[in-house]
């Protein structure tokens, strides 16, 4: 799920650390990342998660993307955008509209 990849990638970055620095003060073999990231592997062992989630502070439900206080939406707006920028729905619906487009063509040009 690169949604929780992409979660522990930003608490990284709020930390101002490196997904390298984290895997090193976690005990957590940096290919186990890489291979989480790239889809060699589907899942994170529970002693990886619970690792990470005790390093930030959070639960593993939090890193799971279970009871987030932040929606997907809103962690995406964060990552195409920042946190100092904000976006309407108007602005929102657009993204959505040209990326699934974006989709539409690439599964075109497979076919």
């Amino acid at each position: 799920m690169l949604f929780v990849y992409d979660l522990i990638e930003e608490l990284c970055m709020e930390k101002g650390i490196t997904i390298t620095t984290l895997c090193r003060e976690c005990k957590i073999a940096r290919s186990t990342m890489t291979d989480y990231k790239k889809g060699r592997i589907k899942t994170l062992s529970a002693d990886a998660l619970c690792k990470i989630a005790d390093y930030f502070g959070v639960s593993v439900d939090y890193i799971c993307g279970v009871n987030n206080k932040i929606s997907q939406e809103e962690i995406a707006k964060k990552v195409l955008f920042g946190d100092d920028y904000f976006v309407n729905d108007e602005i929102w619906n657009d993204i959505k509209e040209y990326a699934q487009n974006l989709k539409s063509r690439s599964i075109a040009r497979l076919l």
